[in-house]
């Protein structure tokens, strides 16, 4: 009865608000129409893909539209898709190639506002009820690709589900019912806040930012404001944690991290991770779900100095209540501390005699001297790869290892002048744009610093133009590549272009109009052997188990990511690895892969991770949950005691340091989380003592096989290498 009762009126509700709703309009002014139909011509005109919208894109915009306000499919009825797509689908063409309307989207918004403001009446109803947590009932916590209820009953079961998750995770973190409740109460009231605050140049920015996706996920609408914020922090050092902040679900979520920032040198945040609290100092937490995701910037944001404590839920976590505390001393991002760093590895040789010292030199960016103002204009991440390759070269290192796997990219200049540094000369990389004229980047720098054994470390994580250098390097046969199964695949390039060229008139105007622009994808790269580096990334000769494999961090795991392909190989001196010596070095890290123990430990991690991620829903039952956190407990308690055994078997390391730098302090906050550890709300990350790297430790162990397999590194840096064709017969099956 009550259930009936609650359900009539939130559709009264409804009724009511949407026959109100058209007396809250949005005004399109005649700035907006023409930069809306500007914005068509610029897609259909400039975008890489070179290719008019079609009918079938049009009609895919509201649906579109709609998801990216409800990613989750809470709020809309599928109903709600079928009315908004026959009332203007079949204008949708006109309205914003010719006439600037963009009347559907407010009609959409508004809708949205409307049923979200219903369903919050509807939360405070439901959560002055009494909730049963010992049903054996179920949530599917992941929407994002489920219908919209067809029914407002299925939309209420749907939500009662959903907030009994949602009070679920407060009390798995052991906060009174009474205040998971009103958790959930003020996070809705929040999102209705919100949507109210919202004018029309922000839904026109969502609105042909759909539009704009269609093409590629990294091509968008930026408006007048976000046009602001962006030139603002390209000119200023903005204090804050440094990284870049996404709105995900109506979660504020990690999605890069800035080298040199606090998030970066704290080594406790990883893109991926998501923000579900921010507290000043010791005040108590603000809960940020569904908070406007400028809001919370505004909230991390703040004096240099102080500090910002963040509750995290793991990008990796196998258990959605899962949540990690740390704290961050606001400051500005700071060259220094994003530079190349490099230490001497002793290898343990294979036969037990002895160590084998190898160099190690992590890149989290290519950085150049006009980055940050006022900044060394020698400093660049050529000439300091270049002088820690010098250091190692005269401390005895018998091969280089290139640490890419935390490195998104930069300069493409550093990238091509970079591996300059391990090739005598050569094409490093491709550009080609959407009329297909190519633009060959070459190194003509004949001078070589390391012409030894040299392998690259990449991950998911790498991106952009350290997939330009690991591919390079790769084609060049200079490196074995080692790492996750491929690099992130973002093998595109980006242009700002205003949308409405106001220059001619701008002089003759006390105020002239504020008009946003486009960020669009207008080239491709590919590597010298014509191989796009674009979705698939760049390929590992030796893959290294990881969780990052499960992760949606790569750009096939988005929408309307470009397609791989290929063009004309360029003229390059050299060639791949044999595949006899790579299958060799294969073999012998597969043995150790299948006989080591932190092999073993990686893969209970990653078998616990995928048993996760395969559950398409979460129980609803109280004591269920609990049992299921106890459990998660003890993985963790024994994966630590694991760690601590493990990391005895560290090899002996040594630090070595650019000139103008201070030698790195022992930080209080780990180097680096375990490869794919998944510790959850562990703790002891910070101990020293559990800390250890096993990608690292086999790419150092695959070099040292390498180099006993051919040790005359001389030969590793000509075009006959050590495994062309005339050394084919070198390599034999190992017995």
């Amino acid at each position: 009865m009550i259930r009936r009762l609650l359900s009539t009126l939130l559709a009264a509700t409804v009724a009511v608000l949407a026959v109100g709703a058209e007396a809250s309009t949005f005004t399109t002014t005649s700035v907006m129409a023409q930069e809306t139909t500007r914005m068509v011509r610029f897609l259909e005109s400039f975008h890489f893909q070179g290719r008019e919208l079609t009918t079938d894109d049009f009609h895919q915009l509201l649906p579109d539209f709609m998801a990216e306000l409800d990613s989750q499919r809470l709020f809309f009825l599928a109903a709600d898709r079928e009315q908004l797509t026959a009332r203007f689908s079949e204008r949708l063409a006109k309205d914003l190639r010719y006439l600037g309307n963009i009347d559907a989207a407010y009609a959409a918004f508004r809708l949205y506002r409307d049923r979200v403001t219903a369903r919050v009446t509807w939360i405070n109803l439901e959560l002055a009820k009494d909730t049963d947590f010992t049903t054996n009932e179920e949530f599917q916590w992941d929407r994002t690709k489920a219908p919209w209820p067809a029914t407002l009953d299925d939309a209420n079961d749907l939500w009662r589900r959903r907030l009994k998750f949602e009070l679920l995770q407060d009390l798995l973190n052991d906060k009174p019912i009474e205040t998971a409740k009103e958790n959930v109460r003020k996070r809705y009231e929040r999102l209705q806040r919100s949507l109210d605050e919202i004018d029309a140049e922000e839904v026109q920015e969502i609105y042909l930012t759909t539009l704009a996706a269609m093409y590629d996920p990294h091509t968008s609408y930026m408006s007048p404001s976000t046009l602001d914020d962006f030139n603002m922090q390209m000119r200023l050092k903005l204090i804050g944690i440094g990284a870049q902040l996404s709105d995900q679900d109506g979660i504020c979520t990690i999605r890069e991290l800035i080298p040199g920032g606090p998030a970066d040198r704290s080594r406790l945040l990883r893109p991926n991770d998501k923000i579900v609290g921010v507290a000043q100092g010791p005040a108590d937490f603000v809960d940020v779900v569904g908070m406007k995701l400028r809001k919370v910037v505004q909230l991390i944001r703040g004096d240099k100095g102080t500090t910002v404590r963040l509750l995290i839920q793991p990008g990796d976590a196998t258990d959605s209540s899962a949540r990690r505390e740390i704290s961050l001393v606001r400051d500005e991002v700071k060259l220094n501390d994003k530079r190349a760093r490099a230490t001497l590895e002793q290898v343990p040789a294979a036969d037990g005699q002895g160590t084998r010292p190898i160099g190690v030199i992590e890149l989290p960016a290519f950085y150049g001297a006009n980055e940050d103002e006022g900044g060394n204009p020698g400093v660049s991440a050529t000439t300091d790869v270049e002088e820690l390759l010098r250091k190692l070269i005269a401390a005895g290192a018998k091969g280089i290892v290139l640490d890419l796997r935390r490195n998104g990219g930069g300069l493409l200049s550093e990238a091509v002048d970079l591996t300059g540094l391990f090739i005598a000369r050569g094409p490093v990389v491709q550009v080609r744009d959407s009329l297909n004229r190519v633009e060959v980047r070459d190194d003509e720098n004949p001078r070589t610093v390391w012409d030894g054994p040299l392998a690259v470390l990449t991950s998911r994580y790498s991106a952009s133009a350290s997939e330009i250098v690991a591919g390079a390097l790769q084609n060049y046969g200079r490196a074995i590549v080692v790492g996750d199964n491929s690099t992130h695949g973002k093998g595109t390039v980006q242009t700002i272009m205003p949308i409405l060229d106001d220059s001619r008139f701008r002089r003759f105007l006390e105020d002239p109009p504020r008009s946003g622009a486009t960020k669009m994808t207008i080239q491709k790269f590919y590597l010298p052997n014509g191989v796009s580096t674009q979705n698939r990334g760049v390929v590992s000769d030796i893959s290294l188990p990881s969780i990052e494999e499960f992760l949606p961090i790569g750009e096939s795991d988005l929408p309307h990511a470009l397609a791989w392909d290929t063009i004309k190989s360029t003229r390059f001196e050299g060639s791949s690895l044999d595949a006899r010596f790579v299958d060799l070095l294969r073999q012998r890290s597969q043995a150790r892969q299948s006989t080591l123990e932190e092999f073993a430990y990686l893969r209970r991690n990653i078998d616990r991770f995928k048993q996760y991620e395969e559950r398409k829903s979460v129980s609803l039952n109280l004591e269920t949950r609990r049992a299921e956190k106890k459990e998660g407990d003890a993985f963790r308690d024994a994966a630590k005691q694991q760690r601590l055994e493990l990391a005895k078997l560290n090899f002996t390391t040594a630090e070595v340091v650019l000139d103008n730098i201070e030698p790195t302090p022992e930080p209080s906050t780990p180097p680096a989380k375990d490869d794919d550890e998944d510790d959850e709300t562990d703790d002891d990350t910070d101990d020293p003592k559990t800390r250890i790297d096993i990608h690292l430790r086999e790419s150092l162990r695959v070099l040292s096989d390498a180099i006993d397999l051919w040790p005359q590194p001389q030969l590793w840096a000509q075009s006959s290498h050590p495994v062309a064709a005339n050394q084919r017969n070198r390599f034999a099956p190992i017995p």
